[in-house]
């Protein structure tokens, strides 16, 4: 394999040509500078102006011979070639790179494509489209799964019947007089209402299915990237220097925080668990490893009872046991 390379190597270095100009990407074999009757010291306003001279006497209208006017076009072709190589300072450099290193065909070669196909769209430009089409696909996404807890929690009993007593503790409900004049309809229609203003404001919902705010936007998350940075440092130092150095105790923020890190949740799933289960994981001390420890074997050995007690589980026991992970099976009958 490794000879193959080599001699494709070699014969390239044979073949290439000894001629310094690009075809097809510049002016091809002549000199964009003469085509333009100027020097490499012109200037940009020298281009144009050479530019419009030249192509004023030369321009294809100005002939009416056919054969004449097949020449004018390509001569005009050229020059127009010339004066976009030349006027762009770029592929200007590009050009007389090339000039000054004729025998780099292939790079030449290269400079000169790379300029052609290359987007001719600012990189910024480009950036700050895709930051705020994925900025509003998350704010999009972000209400939708907020719509779709609303709904949830509307429908379930649980969630539903505290919602409920919330409104009749606060009289939201209990004033027939206002439902006086309306039908069923409109009644049940407004206690949905009120039952879904309830769930927005007086219950927590916490996790990804939260209320989305600013800060969830990416672009938001950009601009506050330092910011958020040296927060984290000044409270990793506050850390230290608190509970490593002074020897200081935990507070029951610190101690959650602790216990969410040991068990390898991020902050929107610990958000997600009701104050009972957090309570009980303080009730447990779990921020203290020995305790922790004990407590995960504790829960995974209670798992492992479950799990054989489940029906579903043993026959997919028995499924793998006898078919391995990873078999397909194809059924013909």
């Amino acid at each position: 394999m490794m000879w193959r390379v080599a001699l494709i190597i070699s014969v390239t270095c044979l073949v290439q040509p000894s001629q310094g100009y690009v075809e097809d990407y510049y002016c091809g074999e002549h000199n964009c500078y003469d085509l333009l009757e100027i020097t490499r010291e012109a200037t940009k306003n020298d281009v144009k102006r050479a530019f419009r001279q030249i192509a004023s006497k030369t321009h294809p209208d100005r002939f009416q011979d056919e054969e004449e006017k097949k020449i004018a076009e390509e001569r005009f072709r050229q020059l127009s070639t010339a004066y976009d190589i030349l006027r762009d300072p770029e592929a200007r450099a590009d050009y007389d790179y090339m000039l000054d290193h004729p025998d780099q065909f292939y790079q030449n070669m290269y400079r000169a494509w790379r300029r052609r196909m290359a987007p001719h769209v600012d990189v910024r430009i480009v950036l700050a489209v895709t930051i705020s089409l994925i900025s509003l696909v998350q704010y999009y996404n972000g209400w939708t799964k907020y719509e779709e807890a609303i709904k949830y929690f509307t429908t379930v009993p649980k969630y539903r019947l505290r919602a409920i007593d919330i409104a009749k503790s606060e009289g939201l409900l209990s004033d027939k007089k206002k439902n006086r004049g309306m039908s069923k309809e409109q009644v049940k229609e407004h206690e949905e209402k009120i039952i879904r203003q309830v769930i927005e404001n007086k219950m927590d919902i916490r996790g990804v299915y939260a209320k989305p705010t600013y800060k969830d936007i990416l672009w938001v998350q950009l601009l506050f990237v330092p910011v958020w940075f040296v927060q984290y440092i000044m409270w990793y130092i506050t850390w230290i220097w608190r509970f490593w150095i002074k020897k200081e105790e935990y507070g029951t923020e610190e101690k959650l925080y602790i216990i969410r890190k040991k068990m390898g949740m991020s902050q929107g799933q610990f958000d997600m668990l009701d104050d009972e289960t957090k309570q009980e994981y303080l009730e447990e001390e779990l921020w203290f490893s020995d305790n922790y420890t004990v407590w995960k074997a504790q829960k995974d050995e209670e798992l492992k009872v479950k799990l054989a007690q489940s029906g579903r589980y043993k026959s997919y026991r028995r499924y793998m046991k006898a078919n391995g992970p990873g078999r397909m099976y194809f059924d013909d009958s």
